[in-house]
């Protein structure tokens, strides 16, 4: 599915888009749920996701309030053509749309805002309730990159396992850190997540030895959905970066503390962090985000060139992570926001494409763990827990890693004139398998 790099304007003829009549924060819908304050979905927002119902086939839609708009059919019905004489949503998936470029999806987004405006003409639009919806991954994911962006993250772990006096490495306020992770593990919320095997090695023992992760943890991030690509060998500016990210995902990359600590040296993360990636199944475009856009913390030390920014390319986003026992009660573990974060997605990206490597239609970039500067700020339980030592209260008793049954929700919105809502990303862990299976 990959689809032909789009060409990228020049960086000096870029501009921060203005905000358009989408925006409108008196702007109204006929679907009476979306103008609800507490509605994650106003015609302000129209993210993207696929939906099937009881035959099974994936359409692509829109939510607005509790609805979801059946955009497939619409295509279908020539109500809007995103791509003349193509048929860009008939696959059920989102890849063929967002490879059209900026351009196209402004334009869609608008259409289908019209369409949606308590003073349209006409509300004949096909709507399907999202209580009756299946939700299925609203990409396919070429590639998935996670990095190790937040400061205050890296600073807590290089305290835990290093000198807190030099907890960042040498490199770190330079560079976007980043590892290739796996794309066949990228689940919609919602799939459950089973508990890993991997080799562990208590420090007292003397060799590794096969068992399930005992520490198996949550990382609260924000993913990046690339929708047009770069050729190979031509690095992008940030600001190129940024028009070439379609939107953005709450994130949960899973991690088995455990066998991480036992084979991410030399080469970082592998089978650590291979099984299980949940991404929520809304899309929430950079152009519904344009209002919360806002600077990246102040810095100590200059960054090379490539990674300036001449528009604020960070975003205003509560961030928050809910731990429910099976059969018990959610109970808030984390309030964080994605402005501490230190790198944007824009320069991510950036720096992901400086070697010339050719980003695709449909590469995810995870952020990395999103920790804030305050208690309870933390966006994992590694942190939250201080490795352990600092249990958790749920009300099946303490936690400091995840246990059998356990489900983990992450929620993500911006405040404003309006809510910008992302939904909800949840997964719930099963038992391992039996390692004797494996001989």
């Amino acid at each position: 599915m990959a689809a032909a790099a789009a060409p990228l304007r020049p960086a000096e003829d870029h501009v921060m888009p203005p905000l358009n009549a989408t925006h409108d924060p008196d702007r109204r819908s006929w679907v009476a749920r979306a103008n609800d304050p507490d509605c994650d979905f106003p015609i302000q927002n129209l993210p993207w996701g696929v939906f099937s119902e009881a035959d099974g086939t994936r359409r692509v839609g829109v939510a607005i309030g509790d609805q979801i708009v059946d955009v497939t059919a619409l295509e279908a019905d020539g109500v809007i053509e995103p791509s003349p004489g193509a048929r860009v949503f008939a696959q059920g998936v989102l890849n063929p749309f967002m490879a059209l470029g900026p351009a196209a999806w402004s334009a869609t987004r608008a259409m289908l805002a019209d369409l949606l405006d308590a003073r349209a003409p006409t509300r004949d639009v096909p709507l399907v309730p999202q209580a009756g919806a299946e939700m299925h991954l609203p990409v396919f994911v070429r590639s998935y990159t996670d990095f190790y962006a937040s400061r205050e993250h890296a600073t807590n772990v290089g305290s835990m396992f290093r000198d807190p006096e030099n907890a960042l490495m040498p490199n770190w306020l330079h560079v976007p850190i980043g590892y290739n992770g796996r794309a066949s593990s990228v689940v919609v919320s919602g799939t459950p997540i089973r508990r890993p095997l991997g080799q562990v090695k208590p420090p007292e023992d003397s060799a590794p030895q096969l068992a399930p992760s005992a520490r198996l943890d949550i990382e609260l991030e924000l993913g990046a959905v690339i929708g047009v690509g770069n050729p190979m060998g031509q690095p992008v500016t940030t600001a190129q970066a940024y028009d070439m990210i379609f939107g953005h995902v709450l994130l949960n990359d899973w991690s088995a503390r455990d066998i991480q600590v036992w084979e991410y040296q030399p080469l970082g993360p592998f089978q650590s962090k291979a099984f299980g990636t949940s991404i929520s199944p809304w899309i929430v475009t950079c152009k519904a985000l344009a209002p919360f856009r806002t600077e990246t913390p102040p810095r100590e030390l200059p960054l090379l060139p490539y990674l300036h920014e001449d528009a604020p390319n960070n975003f205003d986003i509560c961030l928050e992570v809910e731990l429910a026992p099976q059969g018990g009660d959610p109970v808030k573990i984390s309030r964080t926001n994605y402005r501490h974060m230190y790198y944007s997605a824009a320069q991510q990206l950036a720096h992901h494409a400086l070697s010339g490597c050719p980003m695709e239609t449909g590469d995810l970039l995870g952020s990395g763990t999103i920790s804030g500067p305050g208690p309870g700020s933390q966006g994992s339980l590694l942190e939250l827990t201080w490795n352990g030592r600092d249990p958790i209260q749920t009300r099946a008793g303490p936690r400091r890693f995840l246990c059998d049954g356990d489900s983990v929700t992450l929620k993500g919105w911006c405040d404003g004139p309006y809510r910008i809502g992302f939904g909800r990303c949840e997964g719930t862990i099963l038992p391992a398998l039996e390692p004797a299976r494996l001989g």
